[in-house]
């Protein structure tokens, strides 16, 4: 299991680190993303909607459970589990995480037992005010050469 850490110093780098996350994602990824309430989860998720050219307003799918992109380089699907705590049924996931996109959750723990067994893990911790401590986990090997792309390129969220 591979896994790095990158420290953003603002909402902006936190979503210019996303949108260089995008650049390397493929069709049927999926990213778990955690962190607590305000942590800047939706604010990554804004980053790689943004990467993946995806258009118009990205906000968090609380209340709809699943928001689905379809006007960018793939479709997106935003996924927030939050209010599935608990449930433990059939909902049909596996048709977003192997489908033609790439697939977010926020509050993934809620819907562990769906999961796939390969992902991006991204823990974003609030420091303070405006300073982010995000860390990439590679739950496969496909994820662990895109982290290390990400690593590569990362100077360049800061220049």
């Amino acid at each position: 299991m591979y896994q790095t850490q990158f420290i953003s110093k603002s909402k902006e780098e936190t979503q210019k680190l996303a949108y260089l996350t995008a650049s390397f994602l493929s069709k049927n990824d999926v990213i778990l993303l955690n962190g607590d309430l305000g942590a800047g989860k939706t604010t990554f998720a804004q980053g790689i909607a943004k990467g993946l050219k995806i258009e118009g307003i990205v906000n968090s799918p609380t209340f709809n459970i699943v928001k689905c992109y379809f006007n960018g380089n793939m479709p997106f699907y935003h996924i927030d589990a939050y209010r599935l705590e608990g449930v433990k049924q059939d909902l049909g996931w596996d048709e977003y995480f192997e489908g033609d996109g790439v697939s977010l959750i926020e509050w993934p723990q809620f819907i562990e037992y769906a999961l796939p067994e390969d992902y991006l893990e991204v823990v974003i911790e609030r420091i303070d005010e405006n300073t982010r401590y995000i860390k990439f986990i590679a739950k496969s090997n496909h994820y662990e050469r895109l982290i290390k792309e990400v690593e590569k390129h990362a100077h360049t969220i800061t220049d």
